[in-house]
């Protein structure tokens, strides 16, 4: 997958690129590609990232893509620069299994770009946009269960609290009453149906930027793709796959994920407050830092970027670097982890 927030733009090599990565000289810049590193792309998307990686230095990069798409129309790509670039379809979250099976131990930097592609959003076929009439799908993967499954199939409280929790939507429980009274009369399956249900709810002024189905959408597909345990566990991959000095790069575009990487970033950097300087010290206190934080907030696009793209508004963009001590335990408590208790069953 790709940026939710990419534009066009062409490339030298390998052909043109379809879409070129928000904060891409940002991302690039903090990664600082190096002639014979090894750098990680967990989203490949259209390569964007890729490219630049691959044109700013002499490196090898690992690209990892669950959208089989993705990897495919990589083709060019990996022709142009042939054994500096591995494509592997996958999760980030299992780029530890990737990497060994790819004979790369350790990385000089690894790239989060998170969201759903420009591509995806605008092929109807895929089901991830109401601008477009397409089936509710909204797979990544192209595997599992669908968006439509989704709806159809859970219960309205389920419903709700999939909307209320992954999309911060505070008319969950109507749009979820909704949902499930139109699917007594027949089947939801397209976006459009599902779009109209939702502003049949919330309504819609003629002057409203944000269509009213927005974060209703958002928390269908964060839930069918299971995004937010994807990035949890691709962070804790990265601590453990980056040698000291490396660099982790993640891009957000909505505050569950930026929560999550400010979280997970403050907690191994030794930023997090102690409740009370007169509490005692845990051993959390007193492990060594795992990063070194490269910014103190996180880093937003300009005003340029966000006129010529304007799905770039909502990035953000968080950095550190790998110090040499071990890596915390992978425990989620503490970092913000939206917590869902819904029967998939």
């Amino acid at each position: 997958m790709m940026t939710n927030g990419s534009a066009m733009g062409t490339g030298t090599a390998g052909g043109p690129v379809r879409h070129v990565p928000v904060l891409l000289s940002q991302i690039i810049d903090a990664l600082e590609p190096r002639a014979n590193g090894i750098y990680i792309d967990g989203t490949f998307g259209a390569g964007g990232t890729s490219r630049a990686l691959l044109e700013r230095a002499d490196c090898i990069v690992l690209a990892i893509d669950k959208d089989p798409d993705a990897i495919a129309g990589g083709s060019d790509l990996k022709a142009a620069f042939a054994d500096r670039l591995t494509l592997a379809q996958g999760t980030f979250s299992d780029m530890e299994t990737i990497a060994a099976a790819n004979s790369v131990e350790r990385a000089d930097g690894i790239t989060f770009d998170l969201g759903v592609s420009s591509m995806q959003l605008d092929e109807a076929p895929r089901g991830f946009s109401f601008q477009s009439d397409g089936p509710l799908d909204m797979r990544m993967s192209q595997e599992g269960p669908s968006a439509a499954d989704v709806v159809n199939s859970l219960s309205e409280s389920d419903l709700t609290q999939i909307i209320r929790v992954l999309g911060e939507e505070r008319r969950a429980r109507a749009i979820a009453h909704a949902i499930v009274a139109a699917r007594e009369d027949s089947k939801i399956a397209r976006t459009s149906e599902l779009a109209n249900i939702v502003v049949s709810v919330l309504g819609r002024r003629p002057d409203e930027k944000k269509h009213p189905a927005t974060r209703t959408f958002q928390a269908l597909r964060l839930f069918v793709n299971g995004e937010m345990d994807e990035l949890v566990r691709g962070l804790f991959a990265a601590e453990r796959l980056l040698g000291e000095g490396g660099q982790l790069v993640v891009v957000t575009f909505h505050s569950l994920e930026d929560r999550i990487v400010k979280r997970f970033l403050a907690s191994r950097s030794g930023k997090t407050a102690r409740p009370s300087r007169h509490a005692p010290v845990s051993a959390e206190d007193e492990r060594a830092p795992s990063f070194r934080l490269l910014h103190r907030r996180a880093v937003s696009p300009g005003t340029d970027e966000v006129r010529r793209n304007p799905r770039a508004r909502s990035a953000r963009l968080r950095t550190g670097e790998r110090t040499s001590a071990p890596p915390f335990p992978a425990e989620v408590d503490g970092l913000g982890v939206p917590k869902l208790s819904v029967n998939t069953s």
